[in-house]
């Protein structure tokens, strides 16, 4: 599985989420999955199975495979994980 942390240039803002969807995967216990991060023009090529972005940058995936999250503030380890969560199907 992979993850691919979005936003506008695929360096700044894109890290810090991949450094907390990586502490999200860890704490609920999820191995396996490689998180990258992208620019959001060549997110919706890159194979993903989930895409996890802003909510600026989520409308312009909509036509992406990938299921795309919408993360409002990436600090909030709490919100980060639940989306993780959901977005995994896990109970």
């Amino acid at each position: 599985m992979k993850i691919l942390a979005v936003c506008g240039m695929g360096l700044g803002s894109s890290l810090m989420l991949r450094m907390q969807v990586e502490s999200a995967l860890k704490e609920l216990g999820v191995t396996g999955v490689s998180v990258e991060v992208a620019d959001v023009g060549t997110a919706g090529g890159a194979g993903a199975d989930i895409i996890v972005t802003s909510p600026q940058f989520a409308p312009m995936l909509t036509n992406a495979a990938a299921k795309v999250v919408a993360i409002q503030n990436y600090m909030d380890r709490k919100e980060v994980t639940q989306k993780i969560k959901t977005a995994l199907d896990l109970p």
